[in-house]
């Protein structure tokens, strides 16, 4: 191994903490609605993915689960430990995961091009809601719960913002991802 593969190395595990941490603080930036607060961790999210690439952005979504999974109050509400993922909000935490997964299959499969990355962003955020939405409705302790009422809860408030959000992303990414190389 080189000393520039080493250190492109050491540059890959700096960013992947950064993000790791930035989706952490974007976690805590919290506006409570209903059950499930509004957040700017989508934002995050995808601005990882968006700047780091799939690869990278993946590693990063990752590192913020674990780091919330081991008991770190990394998670909405400085919540940390295994009970916030198994609670009624845990899937979407978890559907964070599958947005990376679908992000970096897309732009590895198609051309990594602007308009792959944000329909893999689309893509990712419908796959997030789908996850987050059949978990809520599996643990949600209000009593049962339809499609419906829990899209209605869980999803259509969310839509426009989280759009809103993919849209920072995407400008924010193309500015710093040309320092990034």
């Amino acid at each position: 191994m080189t000393a520039s593969q080493a250190r492109l190395r050491t540059r890959d595990m700096a960013y992947i903490a950064l993000f790791a941490i930035l989706i952490a603080v974007c976690a805590w930036i919290s506006i409570p609605m209903t059950t499930i607060s509004f957040t700017l961790q989508t934002f995050a999210i995808f601005a990882a993915l968006l700047t780091l690439g799939g690869r990278r952005g993946t590693y990063a979504v990752t590192v913020y689960l674990l780091l919330g999974a081991v008991g770190f109050p990394v998670f909405s509400g400085f919540q940390g430990g295994l009970g916030a993922l198994l609670g009624a909000t845990g899937g979407y935490i978890i559907g964070f995961l599958g947005s990376a997964l679908v992000y970096w299959l897309l732009t590895a499969l198609v051309k990594d091009t602007l308009p792959v990355r944000i329909t893999a962003c689309l893509l990712g955020l419908i796959v997030c809601y789908a996850f987050g939405t059949a978990w809520f409705m599996a643990v949600y302790t209000a009593g049962p719960m339809d499609v419906g009422a829990a899209v209605a809860m869980c999803v259509i408030p969310f839509i426009l913002p989280d759009l809103v959000k993919i849209g920072l992303a995407v400008t924010l990414a193309q500015r710093v991802r040309k320092y990034l190389k």
